[in-house]
């Protein structure tokens, strides 16, 4: 099997573990393996998409409007005028 190793010698190793350390301790260091293998991997995804993020933004930024847009204003205009007809 693995080297050598038979199924009923590693169910030997596995008693004398649960003897040494009890189930509890066992329960607690998986809890806590699986737990951290969650946050690695949700640290991963946050990376990859914080990067996905950034490649978007530079594109964005690369944009440029060089030419001055010249907006018009209708209302200012007609206060224009009408300022001019008071003066009149």
């Amino acid at each position: 099997m693995l080297g050598g190793i038979s199924i009923w010698q590693l169910l030997i190793v596995l008693g004398i573990i649960i003897l040494i350390f009890g189930t509890k301790k066992l329960r607690n260091v998986g809890g806590d393996l699986g737990g951290a293998v969650k946050g690695f991997k949700k640290a991963m995804h946050e990376e990859e998409k914080e990067k996905d993020e950034d490649e978007t933004s530079d594109d964005q930024a690369r944009v440029s409007h060089e030419e001055e847009v010249n907006t018009y204003d209708v209302k200012a205009e007609k206060k224009k005028a009408e300022d001019q007809e008071e003066r009149k």
